[in-house]
C-alpha cells in the first residue's frame, strides 16, 4: 500500500492537478458574489489581504459529490488537514479539520458571521456547518490559515478561521431540483424555489430549499440520515437591506466501530458494530460478565467465559450507536450605509439544539423493572443497556461592526455578545433481553437512571479595531486588536437519580479576560501582478471547551476549585510571509510562517485513579511550529485548468509534561504533534467546454501519529494517496433541455484501504488505543440537476 501511494503522489505532483481558479483582483476574499453574477472560480486567492487567505466557491462545492460536507470541499487548500469515516465528510463523529498544527477546536468557524463554535461533536457553543446550512446554498468557503479577521466572532480561534457565506435569493423566478442515488442505497434529494424580485413588497426577493439525504453505511448495519430546510429573504429598505434567514436541521446517524491498529490486523477495516446481531450482542455481554470484564454481575453462567472467534473482548464489537442532533438557528442582519464614508453592519441571531449521543454497553447491565420507551416495566432484561450524553443549547447573540472611509485610513471598529445556556446530562436506559426494544435513530425516552446533569453559563464579550491604511498606491498596512472576556459557570442539576447536595455538587466559574491581542499585517505591490504580504498576531482561546471536557467533567469540586486557581488560558502567536503572483495563465501564491502555541491544556493525573486522584486539566508548555505552503494554478488551454498545492508543516511539542510535584509524565520535548502530517499534497486537473466538464483530483496525507511519545509500530497511521473523479454533462438545444445536468462522482476511486480519522476517543501517551476510524471505499453518486 505504501509503494502505490508513492507512486500515485509522483504521478500526482508531476501534473499538478486542479481545476479554474482566479485571484480576487481589487476585493478582499470576504466580499460576496452577487446575486445574479455567475460564479465561475474554483478557488480564489486573497489578492488583496495582508493574510494567506484562499476561498472555495460554489463552483467547487457543485463538482464535488452531492451533499458533501463544505469541510471536505475545502481540503484541496494548502495547510488543510480534513479525515472523515464516510465518503461524504459528514459523519460528525470522525470529521476532524485541522490546520497548521492546530486542531478543529482550536479554529474559528462562521455562517454569515454567525458563530458556530468549535463546530466539535459534543458541540456546546454552536452547531457543525452541515447541520447549519446546506451545502448546495454556499455561494463560498473563506480559509484563513493563520491570523483570522479580528472581526470573526469566535473565542476558539487560536489558529485559522474558516468563514462560510451563504447565496443570495436570485433576482429572477425559478429554481434547482437535484436528484442524486448512489453506493450504499444513497437517496438524496435537494430542491430550492426562488421568488425572484417582489415588485410589490419593494423589492424584496427571498428563497425557501429543502434537502433529504439518506444512506446506508458502507460496512455493518445501519443508516445515516439528515433532513434540511434552509430560508432566505432579503429586503431593501430605503437605504439600507435587512436579511433573514431560518435554517432546519434533523440529523440522525449511527456510528460507525471505533478501530485500534491490532483490531485493523485481527479483524480488517470492514469490521463494524454487530447491530443486525442483538443475540450475539447479548452473548458477548454475558461472557464478559463471567470473565469479570466488565464489573457488573454473573448474567448467564451458561454461556461460559470464551469469547466465539474471532473476537477477543466485549470491546471489540458494541451492538448500535448513534448520533442524533436537532438544530433550529435564525438570524436577521441589517446593511445601513449612513452617508458615503460610513457603514453599519449588525446581526441578531438564536440557535436552539437538541441532542443523544447513544451507546449500547455491556458495562452497564439493565436491571430488572427499568422502564422501556413507554415506560412500562421490563421483566426479562438485557445485561446490556442504553447510555446516553445528553445536549441542550439556547444560545442568543448580536454582533455588529462600523466602518468609516476617511481618505487613506479606513477605520472600523466592532462587538460580539453572546449568553449560551448549554445542558449536558448521561443517562441510562434499559433494553429487554428477547429483542432489541429501542430504535437507535429515535430520541430514548424514560432513563432509569440518571448518573449526572450540568447546566453551563456562557457570556461572551469581544471588541475589535482596525485601520486598514494605505500608505502609499504600492503599500497598505493593517493595525488592530480584538480584546475578549469570557466566562463559563456551572450548576449540577442531577447526581445519581436526585437532586444534587453539599457534598456530591459542584458549582465554579472560569474566566477569559484578554484586554489587547495584537493584529498587525502589511501588502506591498512588487508591480501590477504580484505582492508581498505579511502578518503577525496574538490569539487566545477561552475555557469554553475545557470547561464542559475537563475540570467540570470530572465531577470533582476540588479539581474545579484547583483549576480555576491555576490555568492559564491557551494561546497563540503567529507570523507570516508571503508572496502572490499572477499572469495571463498562471496564478500562484508561497507562504511560510511560525507559530508559537503556549499553555496547552491537558488533563494529567496527579496519582493513581483507582485511590481517588481525578486528572487535572493543567498547562503543559508549549507547541512550536513553522512550514511553508505552495498553491498555483496554470490555465493549459482555455478548457484544461491544471491546480497543485503542497504544504510543509513541522509542529513540535516544546515541554515535557509534567505534575503539580514536577514529575516528569510524559516526555514529549521534541516529539511530533499528534493528527499532524509534515507532508501534505493535493492536485486537479480540470476540463470544462461548456458542455462537457470533467475533474481527477488526487490527494496525499503523510504519516500521522496518535501517540504523544511518537510510539513508531502501535502509534502512527501510514501515509495514503486517494483519487476522485469527476464526469459531467450539460444539456441544451431546446426548452425541455435547457438546465439539464448529469454528473457522475467516484470518491477513493482506486478503493484504498486507509486510516481516516485518528484520535476519536482520544490520544494516549503510547502504544495501540481504540481511537481509529477506517476510512469509507469507493463510492459512486449519480445526480441529475434540473435549474427552472
Amino acid at each position: 500500500m505504501k509503494i502505490k501511494s508513492k507512486m500515485f503522489a509522483s504521478v500526482s505532483l508531476a501534473v499538478l492537478c486542479a481545476a479554474p481558479v482566479a485571484f480576487a483582483q481589487t476585493a478582499p476574499a470576504t466580499s460576496e458574489p452577487a446575486a445574479d453574477q455567475e460564479v465561475e472560480t474554483i478557488v480564489v486567492y486573497g489578492a488583496a489581504s495582508s493574510r494567506q487567505t484562499q476561498a472555495v466557491t460554489a463552483s467547487a462545492i457543485s463538482l464535488s459529490a452531492p451533499g458533501v460536507s463544505p469541510l471536505k470541499a475545502i481540503e484541496r487548500l494548502p495547510g488543510v488537514n480534513f479525515q472523515s469515516a464516510d465518503a461524504l465528510g459528514n459523519y460528525e463523529w470522525s470529521t476532524r479539520i485541522s490546520v497548521r498544527g492546530f486542531n478543529q477546536n482550536q479554529m474559528g468557524f462562521t455562517l454569515d458571521g454567525v458563530p458556530l463554535g468549535d463546530m466539535s461533536y459534543g458541540n456546546h457553543n454552536g452547531l457543525h456547518v452541515s447541520r447549519a446550512t446546506i451545502s448546495e446554498n454556499l455561494a463560498r468557503v473563506e480559509l484563513s490559515q493563520g491570523a483570522g479577521a479580528l472581526g470573526t466572532a469566535s473565542s476558539s480561534n487560536l489558529g485559522g478561521t474558516l468563514q462560510f457565506i451563504s447565496r443570495n435569493p436570485s433576482d429572477d423566478f425559478g429554481g434547482q431540483l437535484n436528484l442524486s442515488g448512489g453506493s450504499d442505497s444513497l437517496q438524496r434529494i435537494f430542491a430550492r424555489v426562488e421568488t425572484g424580485t417582489l415588485d410589490a413588497l419593494g423589492g424584496g426577493k427571498g428563497y425557501v430549499s429543502v434537502a433529504s439525504t439518506k444512506q446506508d453505511k458502507w460496512k455493518g448495519a445501519g443508516e445515516q440520515n439528515h433532513d434540511q430546510v434552509n430560508i432566505k429573504y432579503v429586503q431593501p429598505v430605503s437605504a439600507a437591506t435587512v436579511t433573514a434567514v431560518y435554517n432546519w436541521s434533523d440529523r440522525a446517524e449511527n456510528d460507525y466501530q471505533d478501530l485500534s491498529l491490532e483490531m485493523i490486523r485481527r479483524l480488517g477495516y470492514k469490521w463494524d458494530n454487530i447491530s443486525g446481531n442483538y443475540a450475539l450482542a447479548n452473548l458477548l455481554a454475558d461472557i464478559a460478565n463471567n470473565r469479570g470484564d466488565t464489573g457488573a454481575a454473573v448474567s448467564n453462567p451458561a454461556v461460559g467465559r470464551v469469547y466465539p472467534s474471532p473476537i477477543t473482548s466485549v470491546d471489540d464489537a458494541y451492538f448500535d450507536a448513534s448520533g442524533l442532533r436537532k438544530d433550529n438557528l435564525a438570524y436577521v442582519t441589517l446593511d445601513l450605509p449612513v452617508n458615503d464614508k460610513v457603514e453599519l453592519t449588525a446581526t441578531i441571531y438564536n440557535h436552539t439544539n437538541e441532542g443523544q449521543g447513544t451507546w449500547f454497553t455491556p458495562y452497564v447491565a439493565t436491571p430488572v423493572g427499568a422502564p422501556d420507551q413507554s415506560g412500562s416495566p421490563i421483566t426479562a432484561p438485557s445485561p446490556i443497556s442504553v447510555r446516553t450524553t445528553e445536549y441542550e443549547i439556547a444560545r442568543t447573540g448580536a454582533f455588529g461592526s462600523l466602518t468609516i472611509n476617511a481618505g487613506a485610513h479606513q477605520v472600523s471598529t466592532g462587538l460580539w455578545v453572546e449568553n449560551n445556556q448549554f445542558d449536558q446530562a448521561r443517562g441510562f436506559y434499559g433494553l429487554a433481553r428477547a429483542a432489541n426494544i429501542r430504535a437507535s435513530l429515535e430520541f430514548m425516552a424514560n432513563p432509569f437512571f440518571t448518573q449526572w446533569a450540568y447546566r453551563f453559563d456562557t457570556s461572551t464579550l469581544q471588541f475589535w479595531v482596525q485601520d486598514n491604511w494605505s500608505v502609499s498606491e504600492a503599500l497598505t498596512v493593517n493595525l488592530g486588536f480584538k480584546a475578549v472576556r469570557v466566562t463559563n459557570e456551572v450548576t449540577t442539576t442531577t447526581i445519581n437519580n436526585g437532586a444534587p447536595t453539599a457534598a456530591n455538587g459542584i458549582s465554579g466559574k472560569l474566566r477569559t479576560s484578554e484586554a489587547f491581542l495584537p493584529q498587525v499585517g502589511f501588502k506591498y505591490e512588487l508591480s501590477p501582478t504580484s505582492n508581498v504580504f505579511g502578518t503577525f498576531s496574538r490569539n487566545v482561546a477561552a475555557y469554553v471547551s475545557a470547561a464542559t471536557a475537563g475540570p467540570f467533567a470530572s465531577r470533582n469540586q476540588a479539581n474545579v476549585n484547583e483549576v480555576s486557581r491555576t490555568l492559564d488560558p491557551e494561546k497563540s502567536t503567529t507570523g507570516e510571509l508571503g508572496w502572490r503572483v499572477r499572469g495571463d495563465k498562471f496564478e500562484a501564491s508561497v507562504a511560510g510562517y511560525v507559530v508559537r502555541f503556549e499553555n496547552r491544556l491537558l488533563g494529567i493525573s496527579q496519582g493513581a485513579g483507582i485511590v481517588g486522584n481525578a486528572p487535572i486539566l493543567s498547562n503543559v508548555g508549549a507547541v512550536n511550529s513553522y512550514g511553508t505552503e505552495l498553491v498555483g494554478i496554470y490555465k493549459l488551454t482555455d478548457e484544461f485548468n491544471v491546480f497543485g498545492s503542497l504544504t510543509y508543516n513541522k509542529s513540535e511539542y516544546a515541554d515535557n509534561v509534567v505534575n503539580r510535584a514536577g514529575v516528569v509524565v510524559t516526555a514529549t520535548k521534541g516529539k511530533q504533534v499528534v493528527n499532524t502530517p509534515e507532508l501534505l499534497f493535493k492536485g486537479e486537473l480540470a476540463y470544462d467546454n461548456g458542455s462537457l466538464f470533467a475533474k481527477l483530483g488526487a490527494s496525499y496525507t503523510g504519516e500521522r501519529y496518535f501517540t504523544y511519545m511518537n510510539d513508531d509500530v502501535n502509534g502512527k497511521v501510514d501515509a495514503y494517496t486517494l483519487a476522485e473523479i469527476t464526469l459531467g454533462y450539460r444539456f441544451g438545444g431546446n426548452d425541455l433541455l435547457e438546465g439539464l445536468e448529469a454528473q457522475l462522482n467516484v470518491t477513493n476511486a482506486s478503493d484504498e484501504q486507509y486510516v481516516s480519522t485518528i484520535g476519536s476517543n482520544g490520544f494516549g501517551n503510547s502504544g495501540d488505543s481504540q481511537t481509529l476510524l477506517a476510512g469509507a471505499p469507493q463510492q459512486v453518486v449519480f445526480t441529475l440537476k434540473k435549474a427552472f
